[in-house]
């Protein structure tokens, strides 16, 4: 049987650029292995599939990596909204709007802009409250992505899990030298594994060049050794940054760059908003543009 899908690639203005994604926007009659044998063909980080909705939302979304199926992912919702409104799923969009994918995480709701007739932006909302989780040995992360402690900076924050609907263990380092010198080490990742970390490893550093942060992704035990564009781990470093604000209330934003020393230049916008000294809400948007569309054979 055949199965339409598009590439695209997400949080880019340029084709090549960014995050690629593939969309099968009707996957109705797939096993969840034949997603899993799609996913691994593709190889992208993420591919997902759309189905008819559950329980009254918009549509049923499942996304998996080349290793398996995950809850929540940023780029795979903001390129999602991005293909289904490019290919008319939602009929024509004047300026916006706003829909609902349903996912194993929650309610994952995405505001599509358009103008002209073109969608120029998709951006989500989190569909988990921001939740902080334990502190990380600072000394087990830098082994694990070939640094030294000294690379890592511990004034805000010392690596740690936070989420909001799927879980990163977030690491400051001093500057982008440090960021750029990152090679990853499988070892480190399995002594980080051993203790019960889930070794998703976001790493950042703060600039003020264009952008606010610049970051990479490295999860190779989940069969992506490195993500050019992690939105879910954009909004979950936007909401930790704001809570660490001394400001008990406020908007906060930041301009993430990701994926540039591979190659695929990302720009992710993340934002959220805080009153009373809690974190309320966290998004992450993007432009996207489409690469292919096609037919997969699926036996």
């Amino acid at each position: 049987m055949k199965y339409r899908y598009y590439t695209c690639d997400v949080f880019t203005e340029t084709r090549f650029g960014g995050n690629p994604l593939a969309v099968l926007p009707k996957a109705d009659g797939l096993s969840d292995h034949q997603m899993q044998q799609i996913a691994r063909e593709f190889n992208f980080s993420e591919s997902t599939f759309v189905f008819p909705a559950k329980i009254d939302q918009t549509c049923h979304v499942r996304i998996f990596t080349p290793g398996g199926e995950i809850p929540f992912a940023g780029h795979p919702n903001v390129g999602t909204a991005f293909v289904l409104a490019a290919a008319g799923e939602f009929g024509e969009i004047n300026s916006s709007l706003t829909v609902t994918f349903e996912e194993e995480a929650g309610l994952v709701s995405v505001a599509i802009r358009a103008e002209e007739g073109k969608i120029v932006s998709c951006e989500l909302a989190a569909p988990q409250s921001l939740s902080l989780g334990k502190t990380v040995p600072a000394a087990l992360v830098a082994a694990a992505v070939s640094l030294n402690r000294e690379d890592i900076v511990t004034d805000t924050h010392h690596p740690q899990i936070c989420s909001v609907g799927l879980p990163f263990v977030f690491t400051e380092l001093r500057d982008r030298a440090a960021l750029e010198r990152i090679r990853i080490n499988m070892s480190g990742f399995d002594a980080l594994r051993d203790l019960g970390v889930n070794p998703q490893l976001h790493l950042y550093t703060r600039v003020s060049d264009g952008f606010d942060i610049r970051a990479r992704m490295f999860a190779p035990l989940s069969g992506v050794p490195e993500d050019p564009a992690t939105g879910s781990a954009s909004c979950a470093l936007a909401g930790l940054l704001a809570h660490y604000k001394e400001k008990p209330s406020g908007s906060f934003a930041w301009r993430i760059a990701q994926g540039v020393e591979m190659g695929r230049p990302s720009t992710l916008l993340a934002r959220a908003e805080k009153a009373d000294g809690t974190v309320q809400a966290t998004w992450v948007g993007g432009s996207c543009v489409m690469v292919s569309e096609g037919f997969i054979q699926v036996d």
